[in-house]
């Protein structure tokens, strides 16, 4: 969901989604969790209940014959540390770079990120487990083509606001 490798009438389909705030080498860790432990007094099967072929075949929306996710995203152990520090600790690019990981890969995860919001927006919701999800505490606006550069806005052009604005601005500071 993080990168819009999801359909929206199809893997985002529902009315809850209870692994929305996991990255996907979370998922596969806690579904083999699962099918070696069942909680004390938690309804369901004891056995085995996520079938071993869903979590070794490789993840694809399957939107083409023989495609996998992989094909176009680095692996899900890189990825998903990309996406913690992008969403999670809102670092900037540079600081990811300098940590070792690929400005090309890099950059083409951040654009995904942030082109996929219209899909998040229109997600079912889900639980939080993570320090930030996506909706209440990441939104990036999804109109006029906005990108964030990293640069600071500039300020204001003084000479555009009116002299009215100004008085009943000076009126209110006292």
């Amino acid at each position: 969901m993080s990168v819009g490798y999801a359909t929206l009438y199809g893997d985002m389909n529902g009315g809850f989604n209870p692994i929305k705030d996991i990255y996907k080498t979370e998922v596969f860790r806690l579904s083999s969790l699962r099918n070696e432990w069942k909680p004390e007094d938690a309804l369901g099967p004891s056995a085995r209940v996520i079938p071993d072929d869903i979590l070794t075949r490789a993840p694809s929306a399957e939107l083409r014959e023989n495609q996998t996710d992989q094909d176009t995203l680095p692996p899900y152990d890189i990825l998903d540390q990309i996406l913690e520090r992008l969403v999670e600790r809102e670092e900037p690019l540079a600081s990811i770079i300098a940590a070792g990981f690929d400005k090309d890969v890099l950059t083409r995860i951040d654009r995904l990120l942030n082109i996929a919001e219209y899909k998040r927006r229109q997600a079912a919701p889900g639980v939080k487990v993570t320090e930030k999800n996506f909706g209440r505490d990441r939104r990036y606006p999804i109109t006029n083509r906005f990108r964030d550069t990293g640069k600071p806005m500039p300020k204001p052009d003084e000479t555009l606001v009116s002299r009215a604005g100004k008085v009943s601005a000076e009126a209110f500071e006292g």
